[in-house]
């Protein structure tokens, strides 16, 4: 006569499913660690490098803004990347953003998650390039502000999913946002125009930047929104 252990069988299939999908989540590397392939640069002149494992971009005097651009355009997805910057520097990197000739000759414009090093302190708020202006920042989200650590890499991450932004700087929930003027777009990293040559030569670090595109619904942080609803006009 064969015993059957239920609760042995029970436990073995519970967690030979949470493998599974912890393995299975679909993250796809935006950048390859190596090389600037799949991307392109926009608006503005200043350089972009590989090094060490890391997209570097360096400030300088007499450019416009400058962006490097995904060459493909991603709707609902959720990104996730580390971000080293100079104290001094304001940055930030686009979603869902576009460059079209008609749109002031190409001008860059959407949505512009902050990186913001300054005392104001707005990191992870979103702002509407070329467009709005601000959409969400951090006035009303003090434990939001403290969230971004300067001389370090921050984590971000970013969950565009149908009409929603929500945005999250070191694991902290910083915006929180319900918009839908653009639904689709390229991702793009910004290195800002300066107009003080002390500022010349700053620096800008990225390092593992990737995103799901693959029903990312399935993988929101749902569980861990603290910042308050914003809806735009």
């Amino acid at each position: 006569m064969k015993i059957i252990n239920y609760l042995s069988i029970a436990i073995l299939v519970s967690v030979s499913f949470s493998c599974k999908e912890k393995q299975e989540t679909p993250w796809i590397q935006l950048f390859d660690g190596k090389t600037l392939t799949n991307w392109e640069i926009r608006n503005g002149t200043s350089e972009y490098i590989v090094q060490e494992g890391q997209i570097i971009g360096t400030t300088k005097i007499g450019s416009p803004n400058t962006f490097l651009c995904t060459t493909k355009l991603f709707s609902d997805f959720i990104l996730e990347f580390e971000v080293l910057v100079d104290s001094t520097i304001n940055s930030g990197v686009q979603i869902r953003s576009n460059s079209i000739p008609d749109y002031n000759e190409g001008q860059v414009h959407g949505y512009q998650v902050e990186i913001d090093p300054s005392k104001r302190a707005w990191s992870g708020g979103i702002y509407d390039e070329g467009r709005r202006g601000w959409l969400y920042n951090l006035e009303e989200n003090p434990q939001g502000r403290k969230a971004f650590k300067n001389g370090a890499w921050n984590s971000y991450r970013i969950e565009a999913v149908k009409d929603r932004l929500v945005v999250w700087v070191n694991g902290v929930n910083t915006a929180n946002l319900e918009d839908g003027m653009t639904t689709n777009g390229f991702i793009g990293l910004q290195v800002h125009s300066i107009g003080d040559s002390l500022d010349v030569g700053k620096e800008i670090r990225w390092r593992n930047l990737k995103i799901i595109t693959e029903e990312p619904e399935r993988y929101q942080n749902s569980d861990n929104i603290t910042a308050t609803l914003i809806k735009s006009d």
